[in-house]
């Protein structure tokens, strides 16, 4: 799987009907890059804007970047050409991102798809799937969504669409609601703000690393706003998410930064795997550090941090 090779820190999303942008996409630091032929095409150029993105697959140089595709939902008029036409036309083609992914039978309609495509195209990249999920019935159907089908490699917290359908008063996707907040821990402080999608975003990350995938976290709609995104990517990380979607340039070396290992935590897993392997040396299967046991939990998370970094332990 794709997920198993290659970082997926920043994901950055590019409307398919903005083509001047498809470059500076390909060069930029992100991990990965979707071409969005949904929300960011207006009805009346989705058939360009699907032509525009098959050009700019094959004519540009992505690099080693997971180059993927959001297509149209399902029932919509545009979703089977926007499959068929872009996987058959695309070899290059990493990842299909379904929206409004809601059950399991979203997901094996697509790969099903997927599977004819690739037999009749011939040569090619195998294409995964991304689920978008974005609606109460999906988030409700998580964990099934996370086991419907091999093909699945990452599933994408929605947070715009999310928004809307449950109506909330929000008007910036990804900024906490002051509404929802506790009063200070003494009189006369502030109220103690929390994240009112904890819910939808804890449930999210255990389906996807309950069945190997890889949680990505909602986009952060104010792009100026780079505090508030490092906060959110924070509370993300915090979640176990691998990574976060980015809807301008400016916001991926944020979350670059945020999602990779720091300096302290790279040192932390080297000096643990060294405390540990001393254990094992004398006899033990733990060591203590600083009045913190040491053991294979931590050995099993120095290992990945140093992974990420590129680091062999």
């Amino acid at each position: 799987m794709i997920l198993a090779t290659r970082p997926q820190r920043s994901e950055l999303s590019v409307p398919a009907s903005s083509g001047r942008f498809f470059a500076k996409a390909a060069a930029s630091a992100a991990d990965a890059v979707v071409i969005d032929l949904e929300d960011g095409v207006a009805a009346e150029r989705k058939d360009a804007a699907r032509a525009e993105a098959i050009a700019a697959i094959n004519g540009l140089d992505w690099g080693g970047r997971i180059l993927s595709v959001r297509v149209n939902g399902i029932g919509t008029p545009w979703c089977h050409r926007d499959i068929v036409e872009v996987a058959s036309a695309c070899p290059r083609l990493d990842r299909i991102v379904l929206p409004k992914a809601e059950d399991a039978f979203d997901i094996r309609f697509l790969a099903a798809l997927l599977d004819g495509i690739e037999a009749a195209r011939g040569p090619g990249r195998r294409i995964g799937i991304a689920a978008l999920v974005e609606t109460p019935r999906g988030i409700g159907h998580a964990e099934a969504i996370a086991a419907a089908h091999p093909r699945l490699e990452t599933m994408i917290f929605g947070l715009g669409d999310y928004m809307a359908a449950m109506r909330t008063p929000d008007a910036t996707v990804g900024r906490p609601n002051p509404d929802y907040a506790m009063p200070g821990a003494a009189p006369g402080a502030p109220p103690v703000v929390l994240d009112q999608w904890h819910y939808a975003l804890a449930r999210l990350a255990n389906a996807c690393r309950a069945e190997g995938l890889l949680p990505i976290d909602a986009v952060y709609a104010d792009y100026r706003d780079l505090a508030g995104l490092r906060a959110a990517a924070l509370r993300g990380r915090a979640l176990g998410y691998a990574g976060k979607w980015a809807i301008h340039p400016d916001q991926v070396a944020v979350i670059n930064e945020v999602h990779g290992p720091d300096a302290a935590r790279v040192e932390w897993a080297r000096r643990a795997l060294a405390l540990l392997a001393q254990a094992e040396a004398s006899g033990a299967g733990a060591a203590g550090e600083g009045g913190v046991m040491l053991d294979a939990v931590h050995a099993r998370m120095a290992r990945e941090i140093l992974q990420q970094a590129g680091e062999t332990a």
